[in-house]
């Protein structure tokens, strides 16, 4: 079957590329996104290089994909994910701070954070949340619970 998307490097390119891997100062992803592109400039099999690099043959196709549609820099960056929505807003979050400093329940010496998030489920100030978000927030807010 012939292949949809060729690359084709120039001299520029390839100095380009040889000098990522050579370096190491880049993230694993980007060296191993070069070494992918160099191996198809010299027409290797996807399969070849999938196992060379240790990568998935879709992988391959990938690269080569976004170097022809986009150019090299498009090819070896990773793209930007949007920020994930923050689970809490300003007043839960301020709730969820003072609960944590109030007393705990009866029969606890402290809060523990699963204990503060089945409590905020329980109140109905959210619907579902976990002992990892909960610690999350009070560290960004830096409490001193001790």
């Amino acid at each position: 079957m012939a292949k949809k998307y060729i690359v084709d490097l120039n001299e520029d390119e390839v100095s380009q590329l040889q000098a990522i891997i050579k370096k190491g100062k880049h993230k694993a992803r980007t060296i191993t996104r070069a070494n992918i592109l160099l191996m198809a400039t010299d027409r290797e099999r996807d399969q070849a290089i999938a196992s060379i690099v240790r990568a998935h043959v879709a992988t391959v196709q990938r690269i080569r994909e976004k170097f022809v549609i986009g150019g090299l820099d498009f090819a070896l960056k990773d793209e930007v994910h949007p920020p994930k929505p923050k689970k809490l807003d300003e007043k839960q979050e301020a709730f969820l701070i003072a609960t944590a400093c109030s007393k705990p329940p009866e029969g606890r010496v402290r809060w523990t954070m699963q204990l503060l998030a089945d409590h905020l489920v329980n109140l109905g100030i959210i619907d579902s949340i976990s002992d990892e978000t909960i610690r999350q927030t009070l560290k960004k807010t830096k409490l001193n619970r001790g």
